[in-house]
């Protein structure tokens, strides 16, 4: 089985992880009401995709109608 001979080094560690750091997502203008969405993504705020509307986006439910 194989085992290390030598301890790996921080800056090796380092080197190895430098790609591992996370990147803020891309954003697009909604075609259709003009707000950021991620590319090839429903918009979360109209629910348009491709110029159609793909999902029914439901308003949000008054917690004050109970």
């Amino acid at each position: 089985m194989g085992v290390p001979k030598r301890k790996v080094s921080h800056a090796r560690q380092g080197d190895r992880r430098s790609h591992h750091a996370i990147s803020t997502p891309r954003l697009v203008e909604c075609s259709h009401c003009h707000q950021p969405r991620q590319p090839h993504h429903v918009c979360p705020n109209c629910g348009w995709y491709k110029g159609r509307l793909a999902i029914e986006i439901k308003p949000a439910a008054d917690q004050n109608a109970s």
